[in-house]
């Protein structure tokens, strides 16, 4: 036995990496296309900077735009990692290996699609932007699933250092 859950237990941990695919999908139409989103966001953002140029203002969309590609190539490899994990606690270089691989699939077949919806163009740029983003979220899994945060170990020698002091102190 592997420890790992079967049937429709092993499915409710895919459950959410089908909900961000399905997201994905969504976000992928025509109306999600710079031409649509560029009505809604220039505005907010002429009235945030309102001294800020018409070119900076579109600099600036394109940026949350690529930002918003990060971020949910990002959510869909964290609930893909935790469909392959399946409940199991840990982390795996294997898991993480398979989970890139199932997300950069995922981003090469949205661009795909992208290359046949009116307003949309599919890029290898968009699909490079995707698995970083994919890769970013592994990072976060990792220092998560491990405890391995960045600097953890520099604040966890401040606080060493402390009790060594307090004690010399004594």
């Amino acid at each position: 036995m592997t420890g790992q859950p079967h049937g429709t237990a092993q499915l409710s941990y895919w459950f959410p990496a089908i909900l961000a695919a399905l997201l994905i999908s969504v976000l992928s139409t025509q109306s999600f296309a710079a031409e649509r989103t560029v009505g809604v966001i220039l505005p907010v953002l002429h009235w945030l900077f309102p001294r800020a140029t018409r070119g900076m203002l579109r600099l600036i969309h394109f940026g949350i735009r690529k930002t918003a590609h990060v971020t949910e190539f990002g959510i869909f490899s964290i609930t893909v990692f935790r469909g392959i994990r399946a409940g199991r606690s840990g982390w795996k270089f294997n898991w993480a290996c398979t989970t890139v691989v199932i997300a950069v699939l995922c981003a090469a077949l949205d661009e795909w699609h992208q290359s046949f919806v009116l307003l949309r163009e599919a890029t290898p740029r968009d699909a490079a932007i995707d698995a970083f983003g994919v890769l970013l979220a592994q990072c976060f899994v990792w220092g998560y699933a491990t405890r391995r945060w960045p600097f953890s170990a520099f604040f966890r020698g401040t606080a060493d250092s402390a009790k060594k002091q307090e004690e010399i102190t004594r």
